[in-house]
């Protein structure tokens, strides 16, 4: 009579759970704006969220790219922070069931200088008055209001020379254009002031055409690497802080 020889049994191995490095901003006293209890915001804290997921409804929610997380900034003050546990994406953003903060930076100086970097990129694209050109140069605070005065109304002109001149596709593509381009300042704005962003649309008028599409894309793309870039610096040079 034959033994049956027993199966060892084996234990699966649990892969480690799924991180993802993002960016969320909190309100000056920092507390996250969606937080109804008040908890502020700490150098390595963890929250984590039991219930349902659903984006901009409930659960913990960041963006991984920091233009996106910008987008919903009410203060200047960030979070870089690592998502896990159940995670679910949007368009640009995601919720997730845990949230570790691994640095805190207040961004306003930094913003500043980078709604002006925006605006400079596209700045050979149209016929910046030269007290835009100035401040953006320079961040002269006392030369802002001129420079948004002139940026507005060079944006004024340029957005009507471009609606009555273009065709059909041109004109679509050139409001795609002049939206992605002031997404990208506007969110920068509060802190930054209006002549950034408004130089930055009146140069997505101007270079407006069939090619918009594609511009616009690398432009976001462009401003984000710089973005992160900008942001990583500010946090290895010791901005962080602890409350």
């Amino acid at each position: 009579m034959t033994q049956k020889k027993k199966k060892k049994k084996t234990m699966k191995k649990k892969s480690p759970a799924k991180q993802i490095l993002a960016w969320h901003f909190v309100k000056e006293d920092l507390v996250p704006a969606s937080c109804t209890k008040g908890i502020k915001a700490f150098v390595g804290q963890v929250r984590k969220h039991k219930g349902p997921l659903a984006l901009c409804e409930s659960g913990l929610h960041a963006s991984i790219k920091p233009l996106d997380a910008l987008h919903y900034a009410t203060s200047t003050t960030v979070c870089r922070v690592v998502c896990s546990g159940r995670v679910h994406r949007g368009t640009d953003k995601l919720v997730c069931s845990n949230r570790k903060v691994l640095a805190i930076v207040d961004t306003t100086e930094m913003l500043q200088e980078f709604s002006r970097w925006c605006a400079l990129q596209v700045i050979h694209l149209w016929d910046a008055p030269p007290v835009v050109k100035e401040y953006l140069l320079t961040g002269d605070k006392s030369r802002r209001a001129a420079a948004e005065d002139a940026a507005w109304a060079a944006w004024a002109a340029a957005g009507d020379a471009a609606a009555w001149a273009a065709g059909d596709a041109a004109r679509d593509a050139a409001r795609a254009a002049r939206a992605a381009a002031q997404d990208v300042a506007y969110a920068a704005g509060n802190a930054a002031g209006a002549a950034g962003w408004a130089a930055v649309g009146a140069a997505a008028w101007a270079a407006a055409g069939v090619a918009a599409y594609a511009a616009q894309d690398a432009f976001i793309t462009k401003c984000n690497k710089q973005l992160e870039k900008r942001l990583l610096k500010l946090i290895k040079k010791g901005g962080s802080r602890a409350v």
